[in-house]
């Protein structure tokens, strides 16, 4: 099986691109192997499938639990993370019931002018807080769980416990669909999690580390330049490992621009000889040098003259 076995983000997880797929051939007659993850969005089409896998592996499972089943003739592998689900599951019910406090809240306000009360400032009409409200619950993905009535004269808003039920059975979970026969299920997790891992890589050499774009022509220039990008990108890997090891609250991003403010300078005055120094290292800077376990960079005894 090739190194890289498939791709993070597919195109399209129909049958006929997976068709396509199965249907291609390497040069040596072997059929091209590969490991697709289904969209979140995806996942209500599984609910079938995942109902048994989390009836007897999720529930009360304090560890990572790794199941398969068979999806029409592809193996689909899942994986579901107790910690991770656990917290989805409680970001999602706050943002539901943050989104309920401000429901009833322009409720009560809008019974209130009903029964002839006033206040301060415009008042409010059944269609405009149904709109701000259905604008709120688009913004926060909730549409499928808190159903607003838009075709009401009225505000008036109710809860899918169902959908909500289904949402928190999806949380924490992975599924990959694959054609490969000779890998474990848990080994098609960590296949997949490895091409994750490198194209985290090619957004951080385009993000953080900013190299590129850079256009070549000779070999040898190529050759060089992706040289350049593994050195940087291996360096960056060094750096959040340490930090992580030295349980440093520093991200490779933050240390990075922090030791980036570090400047050298270098002054004549009146054709005098050069002064040259560092400017004064901060704590912060101080913090990253010791993370990593590199000595801070020396001031030069003329440092004190500028």
């Amino acid at each position: 099986m090739p190194d890289l076995p498939g791709c993070a983000r597919p195109t399209g997880l129909s049958l006929d691109n997976l068709e396509a797929l199965s249907a291609i051939r390497l040069d040596h007659g072997q059929p091209l192997e590969f490991i697709l993850a289904v969209p979140g969005r995806r996942y209500y089409e599984f609910t079938d499938l995942l109902q048994p896998f989390e009836e007897t592996c999720c529930q009360g499972a304090g560890h990572a639990v790794i199941g398969e089943t068979h999806w029409q003739e592809f193996r689909l592998v899942i994986a579901h993370h107790p910690v991770r689900a656990a917290e989805q599951t409680r970001k999602r019910r706050d943002q539901i019931q943050a989104l309920l406090d401000q429901g009833a809240r322009w409720a009560g306000r809008l019974d209130a002018q009903d029964q002839g009360q006033t206040r301060r400032g415009r008042p409010l009409s059944d269609s405009g807080a149904k709109a701000r409200f259905y604008r709120a619950v688009a913004e926060a993905h909730l549409t499928r769980i808190i159903r607003v009535d838009l075709k009401s004269d009225l505000f008036a808003y109710d809860i899918d416990e169902s959908a909500q039920a289904l949402a928190e059975m999806m949380d924490g979970k992975l599924l990959l669909v694959t054609n490969t026969t000779d890998l474990s299920a848990a080994d098609v997790i960590r296949r997949y999690k490895a091409l994750a891992d490198i194209e985290r890589g090619f957004r951080v050499l385009k993000s953080e580390l900013e190299i590129g774009p850079v256009y070549h022509r000779l070999p040898e220039r190529i050759r060089a330049h992706a040289t350049l990008c593994f050195m940087a990108l291996i360096l960056y890997r060094v750096m959040r490992m340490k930090l992580k090891a030295a349980k440093s609250p520093y991200s490779p991003e933050r240390a990075l621009a922090s030791l980036r403010r570090i400047q050298a300078h270098r002054v004549r005055v009146n054709g005098e000889t050069p002064i040259a120094g560092l400017s004064t290292i901060t704590n912060e800077q101080a913090q990253v040098f010791q993370a990593l376990d590199i000595k801070k960079p020396t001031a030069t005894a003329q440092l004190a003259l500028l």
